[in-house]
């Protein structure tokens, strides 16, 4: 069942204590609501009370001047009730707001801690919906749900306290019509879930088909889809109205069913206590009052079934909202540090991975494997499966720290089984190294683990099997973001955020100047056009970049890296989607951005990699080749047929000589 179709029970005692815990920081402000509720629902009781004296010892008695007094106490009480309402629904929609954002926070600094292994199997709009429509699901509980329950539940007791302190007998006439409410309340809380459940699921349908087709809306069009997707549409849409007309029917049947056993009760009220008033057993004002009473004694009732549909929506979100928090798909740092990965510098900070200037840069892959469904290596909590190997990895060598754990944030120990290839690892036993400064190049068919590559450096995934080191360091030595501080990543589908040029380059990072910001742009050629813009570095970038041509997000993404002087950079597939004029334009830049550098190029253009030092041929998640262009060609092997299908008619032995 989808996360959008659960609809959880009216009330959970496990899910409510969990919530209660975002009002804990806000409890004095929650306990001066719920007074200022019993203030508001004692008031209300009030006003009958007074008519049955202004009746009984005034109006009957022809006092006017008591009439008078009683009149201003009346309107005395209803300007207090004013008052006290509008502090209450302040403070109550307040407490809601507070509690959210908090809320809100939580998930969104939750989602910048999950891995990428968590984003792949996981649809964008499903998380969108728990950041907005969820929560805001949460605000109506805590701002009038939680709280104003107080305020119905109240009003019933002192209505109750009120009629049994006047008449007992009238009261318990008045009563008596109780079972017919609870019967109806019953089967309309029974048919609302049902149809509230139905509601959300043809809700959930719409907004999937609505998110996939404007997203694929170019394809729609291109293969004249319009019609055919517009009857799809309308279906879907049918669906929900009828679920809607469906839940309407539920409504439409208990309100006028509550006002009818409310007339049932004042008709037996008039009835019973006419003749008493007839027998003079109870006076007018009594009478009068408990009609007044009866009528404020099912408005708490209506609004206490409107409070349950809240409720039960609210169990519901936050059911879905719990379990994404819950989600431990988290690459943990090591409490570890590697002897040599602490360096301190001179304004007292700790530089975690530099191992000294002989080893800057330097990158090393051993035995690793790899592949994205990850039963061997971390489980949904991420921790790491265990394996003895008498203290030892899988070439004997121990790395930097040589610290072994479980998983809370350590390092696994490798093991010694042999591991057999499979079409389910990515990576098979890669090993390789990167020299310092050395511009090393990978190529391959699709899908032979290139990109994989990045990934894995940058630790967006734990391997399930080997070792990776910067500067000879475990990178789960190396704290996240420190490790990633490193590096400078630019890829071939380019994302840009909302706002202006400058901030697309520096990423919000103030520590840029103006100045700096022009000279990467300038360097890899991006202020050619930059400058051409009506505010240049000032000029709006709507959302991903609609504004702006491929090539020229490209040479943004260039500048971004470029900005940030990496002491590793990483382009992946950088140059495929630009056109020639463009591409080399960034050839020029590249020669320059990878000057003393070390460098990894991930490409499908042969052209873009023929001065790399090192080319490293992966097929089907294995080393095949390693070489420069020339060792490679020579060869004969994989190397050589890639290039003679991109360059065909080419002379390739002239080439190769």
């Amino acid at each position: 069942m989808q996360d959008e179709e659960i609809l959880g029970k009216a009330y959970d005692a496990r899910l409510m204590k969990r919530l209660l815990q975002y009002v804990k920081p806000y409890r004095k402000w929650v306990y001066f609501a719920i007074a200022l509720n019993v203030i508001i629902a004692g008031l209300g009781p009030v006003r009958p009370y007074l008519t049955k004296i202004a009746i009984d010892d005034y109006i009957l008695k022809h006092d006017a001047s008591g009439l008078l007094w009683i009149s201003l106490s009346l309107f005395g009480v209803l300007v207090f009730q004013a008052i006290v309402q509008y502090l209450n629904t302040y403070f109550t929609s307040w407490i809601g707001q507070r509690t959210i954002y908090d809320m809100r926070v939580e998930i969104f600094s939750h989602l910048q801690k999950l891995s990428l292994r968590f984003f792949d199997k996981t649809p964008i709009g499903r998380l969108v919906t728990r950041v907005t429509n969820d929560v805001e699901t949460l605000n109506e509980l805590f701002s009038s749900g939680i709280v104003m329950v107080f305020s119905d539940v109240f009003i019933i007791i002192w209505i109750v306290v009120f009629m049994f302190s006047m008449d007992v007998n009238l009261s318990l006439v008045t009563l008596s019509i109780l079972p017919l409410l609870v019967i109806l309340t019953a089967w309309f809380r029974k048919g609302a879930r049902d149809a509230y459940r139905e509601v959300r699921i043809q809700l959930a349908r719409i907004n999937t088909f609505v998110q996939e087709h404007i997203t694929g809306m170019n394809v729609v069009q291109i293969f004249h889809r319009e019609e055919k997707e517009f009857e799809k549409f309308k279906s879907i849409n049918e669906a929900h109205t009828q679920a809607h007309i469906r839940s309407v029917f539920f409504y439409a049947v208990f309100y006028p069913g509550v006002e009818l056993i409310s007339a049932i009760a004042i008709g037996l009220i008039i009835w019973y206590g006419g003749g008493e008033v007839i027998q003079k057993t109870i006076s007018l004002g009594v009478l009068i009052s408990f009609i007044q009473y009866t009528e404020m004694f099912f408005r708490p009732i209506r609004d206490l079934s409107e409070k349950y549909n809240i409720m039960q929506a609210a169990m519901a979100s936050s059911e879905r909202i719990f379990k994404l928090l819950d989600d431990e798909t988290i690459i943990h740092d090591s409490k570890e540090r590697g002897v040599r990965s602490l360096e301190k510098r001179s304004d007292g900070e700790v530089e975690y991975g530099r191992s000294g200037d002989d080893e800057k840069g330097t990158i090393e892959f051993r035995n690793v494997w790899f592949r994205y469904d990850d039963e061997s290596g971390r489980n949904a909590k991420g921790k790491m499966q265990k394996e003895k190997s008498n203290g030892k990895s899988l070439d004997g060598v121990y790395p930097v720290h040589g610290t072994r754990d479980d998983g809370n944030g350590e390092l696994p120990q490798p093991p010694t089984s042999n591991l057999q290839p499979s079409d389910e690892w990515i990576l098979k036993n890669v090993s390789f190294t990167i020299e310092q400064g050395t511009t090393t190049a990978f190529v391959g068919a699709t899908g032979a683990g290139k990109s994989t590559i990045a990934n894995l450096l940058l630790h967006f995934y734990e391997i399930q099997r080997g070792e990776i080191f910067v500067d000879g360091i475990d990178i789960r030595l190396i704290p996240q973001q420190e490790l990633r501080k490193r590096f400078a990543v630019v890829l071939q589908d380019v994302f840009l955020f909302s706002g202006d040029v400058k901030t697309n380059i520096t990423l919000g990072n103030e520590k840029y100047s103006l100045e700096e910001i022009q000279r990467a742009a300038k360097t890899v050629g991006a202020d050619s056009f930059i400058e051409k813009l009506p505010k240049q570095y000032d000029e709006e970038v709507k959302e991903r970049g609609a504004t702006l041509s491929v090539g020229q997000k490209q040479l943004l993404a260039f500048a971004r890296a470029l900005v940030t002087n990496p002491e590793i950079l990483i382009l992946d597939e950088a140059t495929s989607s630009v056109d020639t004029e463009t591409e080399q334009l960034i050839q020029q830049a590249i020669t320059v951005l990878l000057k003393d550098r070390t460098s990894i190029v991930i490409a499908h253009r042969l052209s873009t990699i023929q001065h790399a030092d090192k080319i490293i041929v992966l097929h089907k998640g294995e080393i095949r080749e390693q070489g420069n262009h020339q060792e490679l060609l020579s060869l004969g092997g994989i190397y050589f047929k890639l290039y003679q299908l991109q360059f065909k008619g080419q002379e390739i032995s002239s080439v190769a000589s």
